[in-house]
């Protein structure tokens, strides 16, 4: 058919102007990125929920007040929601089956947190074609992961205010921290495998993707939560949590595998590509 030949051509012509279009398209299409992104998700929320019973019995208030101001900032929370919230971080809780609740959930969290680091190393490494990195280079690498993640989110809420200014400033301020984030986490996690500045498109494109899904949760969230907390109870908190979740680590997942392929190929290749780079070699080497 007529249409058909004039699709083919109009393919055959942006390949050749554009090689880069096909090989993301393969690249996205044969990656499984959202069974990655699922499984991250999952690996997130495993870790999240007793590393929060955790915080509320170990952690000194300020500490508690700070982190919750953050989880407001990041999801609106407003209403029923921020009461169950506060009931988990707050000091109304009977003190002994607080600190027996956080023994329990520190003891979960170390036990789930490094599968959050793995499958976090996995998509970083998925996304530029590596190897796994052998459990003996890269366990402290995980674990230092989550030591600054946590502090990271901590500090979410003061950025996001800017420090007090507004969002005028927060909002740039987010987008460079997160910036920074990711372009260490996707150096870290792989063994430093990959040099720093062809990180920089994937770092960009997750810190402009999470940024903009942390202003959009502030709309959606309070609600859904609210709604679901009144119809499903604890159960609707989770899988409302948890599908968000997903939405952010798909996120993740395709920036940080976008950004492996633009940085090799035209036209960026040029200035971010160094002669010589080899992402393979180190490991080959280990």
């Amino acid at each position: 058919m007529a249409w058909t030949a004039r699709l083919k051509r109009l393919r055959d012509h942006a390949e050749r102007r554009l090689p880069v279009v096909t090989t993301l398209t393969g690249r996205l299409l044969s990656a499984n990125l959202l069974d990655a992104a699922t499984r991250l998700a999952a690996q997130a929320f495993l870790a999240a929920v007793p590393l929060l019973f955790a915080l509320a019995a170990f952690t000194p208030h300020s500490v508690r007040e700070q982190f919750l101001a953050s989880l407001r900032t990041m999801f609106g929370l407003a209403g029923r929601s921020d009461q169950a919230l506060q009931e988990v971080l707050g000091d109304s809780t009977d003190a002994a089956l607080r600190e027996t609740t956080g023994i329990v959930g520190l003891v979960v969290a170390l036990v789930s947190a490094t599968g959050f680091s793995r499958a976090m190393a996995r998509v970083c490494e998925r996304a530029w074609g590596l190897p796994r990195a052998g459990t003996r280079i890269a366990a402290w690498r995980w674990v230092v992961w989550l030591l600054v993640l946590v502090p990271a989110v901590l500090l979410l809420g003061p950025l996001r205010d800017g420090l007090g200014a507004g969002m005028w400033l927060g909002a740039p301020l987010v987008l460079l921290a997160s910036t920074g984030v990711w372009l260490w986490t996707q150096h870290l996690l792989p063994a430093g495998r990959v040099s720093w500045l062809p990180l920089l498109p994937g770092a960009l494109l997750a810190a402009a993707a999470t940024s903009a899904l942390a202003l959009t949760a502030r709309l959606y969230m309070p609600t859904a939560l609210n709604r679901a907390l009144g119809e499903y109870g604890s159960l609707g908190l989770v899988l409302t949590v948890l599908s968000w979740l997903i939405v952010l680590c798909a996120a993740v997942t395709f920036a940080v595998t976008i950004g492996a392929v633009l940085a090799v190929e035209p036209p960026l290749d040029r200035f971010l590509a160094r002669p010589g780079d080899d992402t393979g070699a180190d490991d080959q080497r280990r």
